[in-house]
């Protein structure tokens, strides 16, 4: 499970460290865990701030989502509710973070390697500033849009299929995640008891690994289908050429 310092938990919930310390002093955030002077933030808390910030964009004031939160840990210990949360906030993805430096980036893209497409990168997310370097979360991206690069792909037009790729993925595992909200986690103003917690983290579990199957299923499938038929539609355009006749 990831640990966060304050400020790198606001960075990756997109706020701010003066809104993590009003959410905690409204006692809406659970306090971190204290290693000598330093405050110790878990994925928990990182799903719970990303609660509380969706909240509060759908219009609840602090009184409400503290209400709301109060009746979901009741009858429950924290350490129930963070349980829950955890599974919620764990790292989907089967790779590790990979730190790159701005020469390694160089290497990568070359002359595309501009200040802004580096900051669009950070806009969605593929790059994350850490200081003097950068941090790719999905290694497989960053490697796929070099490969891209390389092949003769702008890296503007990389990322353009990066961002439509990312909202149709989110699209898709939304569909499969609300029928599983729909027929198996009932209604959304519904919480699990206390001896519901295990079972609901279960079905957390066992949605991670039907998305990740199914959205890596259809994507095989797609790409099985659409690569044949436009690399035919290119052959074919070849063949149609008259000898000699520029390609």
């Amino acid at each position: 499970m990831a640990e966060y310092r304050i400020d790198d938990l606001a960075q990756a919930a997109g706020t701010t460290v003066r809104n993590v310390r009003v959410y905690q002093d409204r006692e809406l955030l659970p306090p971190p865990r204290r290693e000598g002077r330093a405050a110790i933030y878990s994925d928990a808390h990182l799903v719970r701030l990303r609660m509380i910030i969706n909240m509060l964009e759908r219009g609840y004031a602090f009184a409400q989502i503290r209400e709301m939160l109060s009746a979901w840990e009741s009858g429950r210990s924290l350490a129930d509710v963070l349980g829950l949360e955890e599974v919620m906030g764990e790292s989907w993805a089967e790779e590790a973070p990979r730190a790159v430096t701005t020469t390694d980036l160089r290497t990568m893209f070359g002359k595309q390697f501009t200040p802004s497409n580096m900051r669009r990168a950070q806009d969605l997310g593929l790059l994350e500033r850490r200081g003097a370097k950068f941090v790719a979360p999905s290694p497989q991206l960053l490697d796929a849009g070099r490969e891209l690069v390389s092949l003769g792909v702008p890296l503007n037009e990389v990322l353009d299929l990066a961002e439509q790729l990312q909202s149709d993925v989110d699209h898709v595992a939304g569909l499969l995640v609300e029928v599983v909200r729909k027929h198996v986690l009932g209604p959304a103003e519904w919480t699990p008891s206390r001896d519901e917690v295990p079972h609901y983290a279960d079905v957390l579990q066992r949605l991670r690994t039907l998305v990740m199957s199914a959205l890596s299923a259809a994507a095989a499938r797609s790409a099985q289908r659409v690569i044949p038929e436009v690399l035919g539609d290119k052959l074919i355009e070849l063949l149609e050429k008259k000898p000699g006749e520029a390609s």
